[in-house]
């Protein structure tokens, strides 16, 4: 038996899919689109499968997503719908639902978000609603899981006896029309009868995904446009208007019967929404709250974490445990610096960070659940605009601040191309759980009593990728139309400690998997790189094969404040993965030092670069091309290796001007001294905001990417 689950984003859909399946399910892309596929089987009853499709507001295929869910549930033939509704939100939910009966398929109805609204004093007649539609309705907990018990049971007899939905009718001028068009498929004997309803209405609206579908005859189209022009005329409206007024006066009928205002509830959201959403107030609302996850995350509590971790963990347990291990087993000399100067200095390096990272990642996911996020995306829709973007693009900004391949991927559900394509380009420069490793490693190192600078990087994050937004904007190959952001903004709650839980261990355990491979390998080769030579032979760290091609390139990062050899080493190696930036440091300066006098990496930092240098290390790092499994995914994703290499180009171009800048104009304020390079970082800004608020001409573009 197979079940699909339906409705509309933010109706606890996925939640529901998970409870019924567990860990019992698969992930994947649906067939010729780019769409993540989740599949499963019921916990109770492995004979029945369960398919969550896409979120949808609509089945007419203007988004991917509704194009996955028209093709999957016209095609597959699932032998029930599980039709999942927000209660609080009946009118809006009922005007799919509705769809989904067109379609004359079994389907059982899901009542969730009641707590909603008995906040708002809200009360739904189940049987009535049940009798007017003709499926089965039951309430559910999407998030404790109460009444799913009781749903599979009515979907599941609800399939066996193939019981379909009650037909719900329309205008009498309307129904005329469906039920010709339905003949005229009658007499072109068109497959799957039980659907005809529902080609009818997709015909009349001019559905082009159902005219390819279909292959109806020239003569039976002119007259199907024949109906279609009588009815424009009887109604004076066009036809998709028509057809929606018609659903939502049958909802309306509808809710009028089934749902009861028993009280006025307070609606806190609503009033909680006009002082975050306020136009003066929203930003700094915003700022305030960043401000503070940082702190909790790298001034607080995560910094007691990640302290202890460094101090004792592998400050002194681990090193000393496994020093004196190799005393006893006289273990040679290398084989111990491998070990414990190599491996454990710099996947304890990264490991380090861990507390701050699940900080961060509980707060975020905090703010996600209960429904702020969506808040903010929707505050910067307006700034968004302004760089040729929507408050879309601010989603996979989101996801990206876990990790940046997830966040380019989640690009697909941009419709508009080349604003998918521009915020591909710029999702990566929101710092990524690697990324936090290097602000917590600079902060503490050369900011430690300062609790603005971490968030300070979040911003200027944002401020990159508006200055590059204004930037791309002015180029030939990013003009283009300007796309609608229409989303839901779900009433606030209060997030359960089993979601909070699972979203944190989801990106926690990705950064302990990447320190557990990618990054122990690297450790590895840093270190066997950084003790021989060419000739295979064991040296001194500043002849070794690292130092040598170091310092064979530290000049190009000397104008930015870090030209030693080993931060320029810690740059390139950071491709691999950003967290590779700080284990090369942990690395490079553990074999330095006589770590039994309790030196740090904080503290060795410290006395080799000024505070400016390493802010400019920071900025460069964080604004410079991402890793490689990330520039891998932009690469897929864009389509076109010399597009992703554009990319790629700008962002490294970007980082090393910026921090150029910084560091130069920062020398003079400290120092009042002025010089050749002082003069050059003028200039580039004078640039800078040449191409940023020079006009567009319309027949010519300021200037462009050639592609």
């Amino acid at each position: 038996m197979k079940i699909a689950l339906v409705g509309e984003p933010n109706t606890g859909k996925t939640s529901l899919f998970n409870l019924l399946t567990g860990s019992d399910q698969f992930v994947g892309n649906w067939p010729g689109v780019t769409v993540e596929q989740k599949r499963g089987y019921y916990q109770k009853n492995k004979e029945i499968e369960l398919i969550d499709l896409p979120g949808i507001y609509s089945l007419s295929p203007y988004t991917a997503e509704e194009k996955v869910a028209q093709n999957y549930i016209i095609d597959e033939k699932p032998d029930l719908l599980l039709n999942i509704i927000d209660g609080s939100n009946l009118e809006r939910n009922l005007y799919l639902t509705l769809q989904f009966i067109d379609l004359n398929l079994p389907m059982t109805i899901a009542v969730n978000m009641l707590d909603t609204m008995k906040k708002e004093g809200v009360q739904l007649d189940n049987h009535r609603l049940s009798n007017l539609l003709g499926v089965p309705v039951t309430n559910i907990n999407a998030v404790n899981g109460k009444g799913i018990d009781h749903l599979m049971i009515c979907a599941q007899k609800t399939a066996k006896e193939e019981q379909v939905p009650n037909r719900l009718e329309y205008d009498s001028r309307l129904e005329a029309a469906i039920q010709e068009v339905i003949t005229l498929l009658q007499k072109e004997e068109v497959e799957h009868p039980r659907y005809y309803r529902w080609y009818a209405l997709k015909l009349l609206e001019r559905d082009e995904t159902v005219k390819d579908r279909l292959e109806l005859s020239n003569a039976t189209q002119k007259e199907i446009d024949d109906i279609i022009k009588m009815l424009e005329m009887l109604f004076k409206d066009d036809i998709v208007s028509i057809i929606i007024n018609e659903r939502y006066a049958c909802v309306e009928k509808i809710v009028k019967q089934c749902v009861y205002q028993t009280e006025k509830g307070t609606i806190w959201s609503e009033r909680l929404d006009r002082l975050v959403t306020n136009r003066f107030l929203a930003l700094p609302i915003f700022a305030l709250v960043i401000w503070f996850v940082y702190f909790l995350s790298i001034q607080t509590i995560g910094t007691m974490g990640t302290d202890w971790l460094n101090d004792v963990v592998f400050g002194e347990w681990i090193p000393n445990g496994l020093d004196h291990l190799f005393q006893q087993w006289s273990v040679s000399p290398w084989l111990q610096s491998l070990v414990i100067d190599g491996i454990v200095a710099g996947v304890g390096s990264v490991l380090g960070f861990l507390p701050q990272l699940v900080m961060l990642f509980l707060c975020l996911a905090f703010l996600e659940d209960c429904g702020y996020m969506a808040r903010i995306a929707y505050i910067l829709d307006y700034f968004f605009r302004k760089i040729g973007l929507s408050g879309k693009s601010f989603i996979p900004m989101l996801i990206s601040t876990g990790c940046g391949v997830p966040g380019i991927m989640s690009c697909r559900t941009i419709e508009n191309e080349k604003e998918r394509q521009m915020t591909i380009a710029l999702t990566t420069f929101m710092p990524c759980s690697a990324k936090l490793a290097i602000i917590g490693l600079v902060a503490g190192a050369f900011f430690p009593n300062n609790s603005f600078v971490a968030p300070l990087t979040y911003f200027i994050c944002f401020g990159v990728i508006i200055l590059s937004g204004l930037l791309l904007k002015k180029t030939k190959y990013f003009q283009k139309d300007r796309s609608v952001f229409l989303m839901e903004l779900p009433v606030y709650h209060w997030p359960t400690f089993k979601n909070l839980w699972r979203q944190t261990w989801h990106n926690s355990s990705a950064f302990v998997k990447k320190a557990g491979t990618i990054i122990f390998l690297c450790s590895m080769i840093l270190w066997f790189t950084s003790n021989f030579n060419f000739m295979g032979q064991m040296v001194p760290e500043e002849d070794s094969i690292l130092a040598i091609i170091g310092k064979a390139i530290a000049f190009i990062f000397a104008p930015l404040g870090f030209g030693d050899w080993k931060a320029t080493v810690a740059v390139f190696v950071g491709l691999s993965a950003k967290e590779n930036v700080v284990n090369t440091l942990g690395v490079l300066y553990h074999q330095t030092v006589n770590t039994d006098n309790g030196q740090e990496l904080w503290t060795i930092l410290r006395q080799v670069y000024t505070p400016l240098a390493g802010f400019s290390f920071l900025l460069f790092n964080l604004i410079c091309a991402p890793c490689f499994a990330a520039i891998g995914a932009m690469k897929r994703e864009l389509g076109s290796m010399r597009l992703a290499i554009h990319v790629i180009l700008f962002q490294c171009g970007l980082a090393y001007v910026i921090s150029f800048i910084v560091y130069q104009l920062g020398s003079v304020f400290l120092t009042g001294e002025w010089t050749l390079w002082s003069w050059i970082a003028i200039a580039l800004c004078l640039v800078l905001i040449y191409l940023i608020i020079r006009k567009e001409r319309k027949e010519q573009a300021v200037w462009e990417i050639s592609l």
